[in-house]
């Protein structure tokens, strides 16, 4: 087996290939995509604030991020700029919504949970 990048480094002894998955049916390559998409979108989101606060998010969380944990973050980045950063910086009108705990782990991330009232 021969990856996009070259041969893999690892000793292919006994094996011809290696299945990688995280979960049934999904391939480590495909979850890695993903990330990758996903930070590449909260970087590029329109606003330069916006790309700052959603991008270092994104670049100390998404590594490890389980499907579902990138599922809600991809969906996040669907949200509108000026919504998302109200919720990030004021700290309200997001309770009870399905980004709740998303954005207060946003929110602590960048020092701003103290903040809300």
């Amino acid at each position: 087996m021969v990856h996009r990048d070259g041969p893999l480094a690892l000793s292919q002894a006994g094996s011809s290939t290696y299945t990688i998955a995280t979960q049934p049916g999904l391939h480590m390559d495909d979850l890695e995509t993903r990330r990758r998409r996903a930070s590449y979108r909260a970087h590029h989101r329109g606003t330069k604030e916006m790309d700052v606060l959603v991008g270092r998010f994104a670049d100390a969380r998404l590594p490890a991020y389980r499907i579902e944990q990138l599922d809600s973050f991809e969906r996040l980045l669907t949200l509108p700029d000026p919504a998302l950063q109200q919720w990030i910086f004021s700290g309200k009108g997001y309770g009870g919504h399905e980004f709740e705990d998303l954005v207060n782990d946003v929110r602590a991330f960048h020092g701003l949970e103290d903040e809300a009232s």
